[in-house]
């Protein structure tokens, strides 16, 4: 797979499916797919267990497509590019040219 442009502790903003328009922190990123804080969230019915002894049902995020997000940078969201800055390759924001990381 390709290098992602979304990478853990971003923050993104939903741009289709039921949460559209939303924004939230990236938890984590793994096969062209991201986990985003408080966002798409889903309710799971757990069998008890040894760590959870009374299981019961739980809410938790579950993952959405990373073409489904956009990054977000100082407020707006924006594609997200590659370039050179001296001898190392840096994620540049494509609506204003600012270095990322």
């Amino acid at each position: 797979m390709a290098t992602s442009k979304i990478k853990k502790g971003d923050t993104v903003k939903v741009i289709t499916g039921k949460d559209k328009g939303k924004e939230g922190k990236v938890m984590s990123v793994k096969d062209g797919k991201v986990i985003v804080e408080g966002i798409n969230t889903v309710t799971k019915h757990a069998k008890p267990s040894q760590s959870n002894p009374n299981g019961g049902i739980i809410h938790q995020e579950a993952a959405i497509d990373i073409s489904n997000v956009m990054y977000v940078n100082k407020g707006k969201a924006t594609r997200v590019g590659f370039s050179l800055d001296g001898d190392k390759k840096v994620r540049v924001a494509k609506s204003t040219g600012d270095v990322i990381d």
